[in-house]
């Protein structure tokens, strides 16, 4: 079972602020959802093998080629500002 002190060091952890009401109505919520997860649990998978996908897709590879279609200069030649072949922006503090 989760209780209040459990929530509290969690929400210590991330960082948070919470006061008691919150705690217990997080420590509500956070055990119904371990409910769930419980009876996922319970589900019996035996002889099911693990899927990756719903449905069988064959792998489409292909190679990776180097192209250039552009130079320098061609990308930048549009650019309000440049400085040499770069592009020129406000700097960021």
């Amino acid at each position: 079972m989760i209780d209040r002190k459990t929530i509290e060091s969690v929400a210590r952890l991330a960082r948070l602020e919470i006061n008691d009401l919150e705690a217990e109505e997080l420590a509500t919520h956070l055990a119904k959802a371990i409910q769930h997860f419980d009876a996922i649990a319970k589900v019996k998978t035996d002889g099911v093998e693990p899927l990756i996908t719903p449905i069988e897709i064959k792998a489409y590879y292909r190679e990776d080629v180097v192209v250039k279609d552009f130079t320098a200069e061609e990308m930048t030649e549009n650019a309000p500002e440049k400085a040499g072949n770069l592009f020129k922006v406000p700097p960021v503090v």
